[in-house]
């Protein structure tokens, strides 16, 4: 290959000397008067200005006084056409010295995301994510009076728990009915199973369910009160079932109760200890093992009845699911990249080894995955890859805009002064966009648009020093390529053009290159939309979006249906399915709280409290058979001793009750019910 000789700085020895013409230029052309041939030369136009003390400085356009030119050796040569007039010199600048020194350019930003890559090692593996921390507003009411609630009403979970973890089973019939002896007795095999489990934390002990069930009066609670009655206690007794039974017909009435003919579902309820921490962590190691084990016991017992109608739904299943897609999005990730690097090559390929631009687009793909991980972010790989891609593009369009003749230096300053400016602001633009997401109530929602303008930011960062630095050394190749063209030997030039321009001829070393799409566009899209036909017809059309969205915007549900968080295939899924089919007409208990100090020994007060649960029986979604309000049987007061916070100076601090709400769908039956 022939030795390439560096081109000749083309740096001006001194200024031009400016004319009368060159200061009347500002003006506009109507308040020009043209002099007379024999005018003076000290009138003429064309005279030279004054220099020197007695010089009058020219006064400067707005649009030119922020960008003042640059001084020193290494400022590039101001160009006095009129394309460049308006550009300003300290990007000409920045894009100068990216074409003089690449390399600095280039490995500077890699060892920066190199060092900032190593905070990856430091992050946390094994920490739970706090779903209520992440997705709940900050200083939340309801935090509040959870908190009131724990502070004032505490229960002993080896005698009385509190339901924190959990394993819920649905249980689903193939007949009309699930009350007979056939079917009661899988589903007892299957709580047998199930309570059988036992957990090797490692450390050679094992975790049987019996040292992790929340007890009620020393003994386990039953899964489901008909199933233990069937099993143990055969005495006949009425039992509370509201929540246990779906699908179910009731009979005549008995008292307060009614009996029960037949039942579609039945749900099976595992409550475990959270006390103390250690019975949070061994209730934890049980739930997971359970999660493990439950397809492996389903398929040992081999049931006829309930093989594929068993649901299940764990304390633990909201978040383990929702983390779930973070690990499974890691491939969709990777095939994403491969995509947006095949779909980049392929648009800036070309049929000419010179200006051929696929090892840029490639590395431009990989310019913006260096900005996402020098930020750490996980969470919006996609947006950042897309915004760089974009960045990457109208670059590229600028450098094929440039001549082949000039140099590096010239072409990549020319590149920067075009699509910086226009780069920077749209960059800002959307960093001011997702930092004013940090006044949000959600901490998920602060994070996310914290680190996503961070993002956008180092995206921009490695645009001008890293990508242009590659595209300045790939120019370097273009002017290789076309002189070992230009001057190849005779015998081998024939064939050298023919392998490097297998459909045409080499290009001018003057002119620019025009992409087929650009062609498209500019002769055939461009004077298609500027038709008057072609108006009325957007008009139209983007009237036919707005309408379309007004009325989708009205159309919108409240609420979150959180089978829409998990991933498709998720076990979750069928089970809301099946609880929404079954178990939705008692929906949740409220508590009513009576947080201050009253003399609950006065009548007239008792009355006033009996007469506020009454108003919030009237509620439509309420069913006043199912409240429990202590103050209505304070004569059996030691079964609601955990209800009634009892100071040491043996006052009544605060009390509590609860209505049990019915025919609860939607997350807007929620919010009237609470209205």
């Amino acid at each position: 290959m022939p030795r390439v000789e560096p081109e000749p700085e083309t740096w001006p020895e001194q200024k031009p000397k400016l004319t009368k013409r060159d200061s009347n230029r500002r003006a506009s052309s109507h308040s020009r008067t043209p002099a007379p041939p024999g005018s003076p030369a000290s009138e003429r136009d064309d005279a030279p200005l004054p220099e020197g003390d007695d010089a009058t400085p020219l006064p400067l356009e707005e649009d030119d006084a922020p960008c003042l030119p640059l001084e020193g050796k290494d400022a590039p040569p101001l160009r006095t056409d009129g394309e460049d007039r308006r550009r300003c010199p300290r990007l000409q600048w920045l894009g100068w010295q990216v074409g003089a020194h690449p390399w600095i350019f280039l490995l500077a930003p890699l060892m920066l995301t190199a060092a900032l890559g190593t905070g990856f090692l430091y992050l946390p593996k094994d920490e739970e994510e706090n779903l209520e921390y992440q997705y709940t507003p900050v200083g939340s009411p309801a935090k509040a009076e959870r908190r009131f609630v724990q502070d004032h009403f505490t229960t002993n979970d080896s005698y009385r728990f509190s339901p924190y973890h959990f394993i819920s089973l649905l249980v689903v019939s193939h007949s009309d009915s699930l009350l007979d002896p056939a079917t009661f007795t899988e589903v007892s095999k299957l709580d047998g199973a199930v309570q059988d489990l036992r957990v090797a934390p490692g450390n050679g002990s094992q975790i049987q369910y019996q040292q992790v069930c929340a007890r009620y009066r020393a003994l386990c609670v039953a899964p489901n009160p008909l199933l233990y009655a069937w099993q143990v206690d055969k005495t006949g007794h009425p039992l509370y079932l509201t929540g246990f039974f779906g699908g179910h017909i009731l009979g005549d009435g008995l008292g307060m109760g009614q009996l029960l003919l037949q039942a579609k579902a039945m749900r099976l309820l595992y409550y475990l200890k959270t006390e103390l921490p250690e019975d949070d962590v061994q209730s934890k190691q049980w739930i997971i093992h359970f999660l493990d084990q439950l397809n492996n016991i389903k398929n040992s017992l081999a049931l006829r009845k309930l093989r594929h109608l068993v649901v299940h739904f764990t304390s633990v299943s909201r978040r383990l699911e929702f983390e779930a897609p973070s690990q499974t999005g890691v491939p969709l990730l990777h095939l994403a990249y491969i995509l947006i690097i095949l779909f980049a090559v392929t648009s800036c390929c070309r049929f000419d080894c010179i200006q051929n631009k696929m090892r840029v687009a490639a590395f431009g793909v990989i310019s913006a995955f260096l900005a996402v991980v020098s930020s750490f972010v996980a969470n919006s790989p996609f947006l950042i890859l897309g915004v760089g891609v974009d960045d990457m593009f109208i670059m590229i369009s600028a450098w094929h805009e440039t001549s082949l003749t000039d140099d590096i230096r010239e072409r990549m300053s020319s590149v920067y002064s075009k699509v910086a400016v226009s780069i920077a602001i749209t960059t800002i633009t959307n960093i001011l966009a997702f930092y004013t997401g940090v006044m949000s109530s959600f901490r998920s929602v602060q994070y996310f648009c914290t680190y996503t303008g961070t993002s956008l930011l180092f995206c921009y960062f490695y645009s001008i020093t890293c990508f242009g630095a590659f595209m300045a050394l790939d120019g370097k190749r273009e002017i290789v390529c076309l002189r070992w063209l230009v001057n190849a030997d005779p015998k081998w030039s024939s064939f050298k053009k023919s392998c490097c321009f297998p459909f045409g001829a080499v290009p001018d070393k003057h002119g620019t290159d025009s992409h087929p799409v650009t062609l498209f566009f500019r002769d055939y899209f461009g004077p298609l939309l500027t038709s008057t036909e072609s108006k009325f017809f957007v008009v139209f059309l983007y009237i036919l979006y707005l309408t379309s969205s007004i009325y989708g915007c009205f159309q919108v549900g409240e609420g979150l249906d959180l089978r829409n968080l998990a991933s498709d295939d998720s076990y979750i899924t069928p089970y809301f399915n099946v609880e929404e089919g079954y178990f939705s007409d008692y929906g949740p208990r409220v508590m009513v709280i009576v947080t201050k100090k009253v003399d609950y020994w006065d009548k007239d007060v008792r009355q006033k409290l009996e007469n506020c649960i009454k108003i919030f029986e009237k509620n439509y979604y309420t069913d006043r058979n199912f409240t429990e309000f202590w103050l209505s049987a304070y004569i059996n007061f030691p079964n609601f001793e955990y209800d009634v916070n009892i100071s040491s100076s043996k006052e009544i601090i605060s009390s509590r009750g609860f209505i049990q709400t019915t025919d609860v769908y939607s997350s807007r039956d929620k919010k009237i019910m609470l209205l």
